[in-house]
């Protein structure tokens, strides 16, 4: 019997398809490899989903609205606005509630004075620096930067005043607004 050229052909893929499963094996363990990395991440992200909700903080207990104060922006302005002027040493620091007086232009008046006009424009950008600090306003008008005798803030529903003490006694805004209710300050 003579072994033609196709059976030859024959044979060497018939030996081929022999081998080729030897090669296909390692692929095959390589498959449980990749699927034990994906657990372990998978388990990972589970872990770390746990550790998240460990961290979280406890739910709070509801809080009544009797015990809540919510401070009315005005008056947190005008607070603040007090506070700027206390901390460069302003005398007699003042704020009037305008609200229930006709007429007014603004919500609070905040009224201080210094001994001398270097001292004046250091309250007057002590409290714009204060409530552009905490409260990110800045003033619709400001006037007096040049003269110093008298610098007025102008946020709208609170007006800052800064004397000079003679400017402060002559034009006499408290007698003016003497209507007004004196709102309580003392500086921190």
């Amino acid at each position: 019997m003579a072994i033609t050229p196709a059976k030859k052909i024959a044979k060497k893929a018939a030996a081929k398809k022999s081998t080729a499963p030897k090669k296909a094996a390692p692929k095959k363990e390589a498959a449980p490899k990749k699927t034990a990395a994906k657990k372990v991440a998978v388990k990972k992200t589970a872990i770390k989903k746990v550790a998240a909700k460990k961290v979280a903080a406890p739910k709070a207990s509801p809080i009544k609205a009797a015990e809540v104060k919510v401070m009315e922006p005005g008056l947190l302005l005008a607070l603040t606005v007090a506070q700027g002027m206390f901390e460069r040493k302003a005398e007699n620091i003042r704020i009037l509630d305008m609200r229930k007086i006709q007429n007014a232009s603004a919500d609070y008046f905040v009224l201080s004075h210094a001994s001398n006009d270097k001292q004046v424009e250091a309250i007057g950008k002590s409290a714009e620096d204060e409530v552009k600090k905490h409260l990110n306003e800045n003033p619709l008008h400001r006037e007096g930067f040049e003269n110093l005798e008298w610098i007025l803030l102008d946020y709208f529903n609170v007006v800052a005043h800064v004397f000079q003490e003679e400017k402060r006694t002559f034009y006499g805004i408290e007698q003016l607004w003497g209507d007004a209710i004196e709102v309580p300050f003392k500086g921190k």
